[in-house]
C-alpha cells in the first residue's frame, strides 16, 4: 500500500541496447518522485530552507523489464520516521498498477544547510510526512 501515487513518462533515451529501461533510470524515477513530494506537497525549500535531505542509502530490487515508451507508476510511502531520518518505501509497476516494475527505497537524513551536521526535521515537514507512514 502506498500513501502517493505518480506516473513518470519514459523517454526514449531511459531504453538501453538490450531495449529495456536502463537499471540506474529507475534509481533516478524514485528519487524524482520523493523529491517532487518533498517540495510540492511537504513543502520543502530546497534553495533557501534551513535543513537539506540527503540521501545516505539507496536500494532497487528489479521485477520486471519495462520500456518507452511505457509510463512507470510509482508509489510512495515512508516506512520509518526518526528524529533527522526518514526511509522513504516506492513501487514501481507497469502503467496497469498491478505488474511490479521494481522496488527499493531511499534513506535521507536532513542536516542543517550550513554545517551539514544533523537536524531536526522541521515540525511542518514532519507533519506531511507523517502523514506518509504506512506500516505493513
Amino acid at each position: 500500500m502506498y500513501a502517493h501515487w505518480e506516473t513518470v513518462p519514459t523517454r526514449w533515451k531511459d531504453n538501453d541496447v538490450y531495449g529495456h529501461m536502463n537499471n540506474a533510470v529507475h534509481y533516478s524515477l524514485m528519487d524524482t518522485v520523493i523529491n517532487t513530494w518533498l517540495i510540492r506537497t511537504a513543502g520543502l525549500d530546497i534553495h533557501d530552507g534551513d535543513v537539506i535531505g540527503l540521501c545516505v542509502e539507496s536500494h532497487c530490487v528489479y521485477k520486471a523489464a519495462i520500456s518507452f515508451p511505457e509510463a512507470v507508476r510509482v508509489g510512495l510511502r515512508i516506512g520509518k520516521l526518526g528524529r533527522s531520518s526518514v526511509r522513504y518505501e516506492l513501487g514501481l509497476f507497469r502503467e496497469d498498477g498491478e505488474t511490479v516494475v521494481a522496488e527499493g527505497h531511499f534513506v535521507h537524513v536532513f542536516v542543517d544547510r550550513e554545517n551539514r551536521r544533523p537536524a531536526e526535521i522541521p515540525a511542518p515537514l514532519r507533519a506531511a510526512m507523517e502523514k506518509m507512514v504506512i506500516d505493513e
